[in-house]
């Protein structure tokens, strides 16, 4: 739960002063640890605890968060590099990742516990440990159901975060899970470029304007580029995030109705599996641009957390063949698709818009799915009882 901090001028000073001092004590703390090979937050803690609070003026328990936040970097910097995320050990990228230390942004993100932050849910301010001594009395703001939640369910560590000049708190907060219904039916999704999710039920949310919106920011990046200035990359700056909240909103729009629709019939939702797609797909050059910029693993996020949240089934189902099968006879054939936006089964003769079909495949298999995962286990067979002749 991300909350907005009121801070004054003053205590604005004190945090920006607190996140550099961090930063810098999390960067020592990761030179350290990567020339002499300490991998565990004991080690690593008893290196270089003394020299964190005689340099960087930071109290113990900012120590030991700067300490976590370094180890914590280098495990997610190994689960990339055996996942392969960073390329094969010959590229230049994966040399770079582990021939040098990790280096934290002045800026970055740094996280408290509740011995260095506290909440004052009724005046709706927090108390935060600085380079400055403990301040008080920093006010916060946020949605009704932002502040419901946070005062209902906050538990644990709160990172500080500053951007763009604002400052932010974004706090654990560990929400129960609704009991999931058992579904009358289910809403199957298919995710796309040129329509970003088409339902089952025929509903088509185009990504027509996304992506024109796309192209503009592009092309904006660019005259802006050309310029090279001092105001232009100013400019580049204060837009480096819009055309991505921009996507995120669309994403939260339309998970949000399709969530809704389902709740209210009684029904589940079921999207395809699309994991590791990038790898799998080779395209033009021309197409790179937009696949790497496609938001549908965020709306296959949004849908299940919204999903799960409202209670509502949600499954994940093999991708293979949804847009080439027919839902009516069975019949598989890259022919049965002769455009991108057109479905005709060579078959039976079945035609309709391609993503509706694909849709409609993805709640059959969905069906079939949970009718697997609900079916009754027998009971073990039981030893006839009796005497047994030798």
């Amino acid at each position: 739960m991300r909350v907005k901090l009121l801070a004054t001028p003053v205590q604005a000073s004190a945090l920006e002063a607190t996140l550099r001092a961090c930063n810098r004590a999390a960067t020592h703390a990761s030179a350290v640890a990567f020339a002499k090979g300490l991998k565990d937050r004991n080690g690593l803690q008893k290196e270089v605890y003394v020299d964190l609070k005689a340099a960087f003026g930071l109290s113990a328990q900012p120590v030991v968060r700067a300490v976590k936040k370094v180890v914590d970097a280098y495990a997610a910097l190994r689960a990339n590099l055996q996942a392969g995320n960073l390329g094969p050990s010959t590229s230049r990228r994966y040399r770079k990742a582990v021939g040098t230390p990790i280096v934290f942004r002045p800026e970055a993100a740094q996280p408290f516990d509740d011995r260095c932050l506290s909440w004052q849910y009724d005046a709706r301010t927090v108390s935060v440990w600085t380079v400055d001594g403990r301040m008080k009395g920093i006010r916060y703001t946020g949605s009704p159901d932002q502040l419901k939640t946070l005062h209902q369910y906050r538990k644990g560590e709160s990172d500080l975060v500053c951007r763009g000049g604002k400052w932010f708190l974004v706090a654990t907060c560990e929400v129960p899970d609704p009991q999931v219904y058992e579904p009358a039916d289910w809403v199957g999704v298919d995710r796309g470029i040129v329509n970003l999710a088409t339902t089952s039920d025929g509903t088509n949310y185009q990504g027509r304007r996304l992506a024109r919106y796309r192209r503009w920011q592009a092309r904006k990046r660019s005259e802006l580029q050309k310029k090279n200035t001092r105001s232009a990359r100013r400019r580049l700056a204060r837009r480096a995030h819009k055309e991505q909240r921009h996507a995120t909103h669309v994403n939260h729009r339309i998970s949000k109705e399709i969530v809704r629709v389902a709740q209210r019939t009684g029904r589940g939702v079921a999207v395809e599996q699309l994991g590791g797609i990038r790898e799998r797909v080779r395209l033009r050059r021309d197409q790179r641009g937009t696949l790497s910029s496609w938001p549908f693993h965020q709306l296959g996020q949004h849908l299940a957390y919204k999903a799960r949240k409202a209670g509502v089934p949600f499954l994940e189902v093999d991708a293979a063949y949804t847009s080439q099968r027919c839902p009516r006879c069975g019949h598989t054939e890259r022919a049965n698709r002769s455009a991108r936006d057109h479905f005709r089964c060579r078959r039976c003769g079945l035609a309709g818009p391609a993503d509706h079909v694909a849709g409609v495949n993805v709640r059959d298999r969905a069906r079939s799915a949970w009718a697997f995962v609900t079916m009754p286990v027998p009971p073990p067979a039981q030893p006839e009882s009796g005497r047994c002749d030798p």
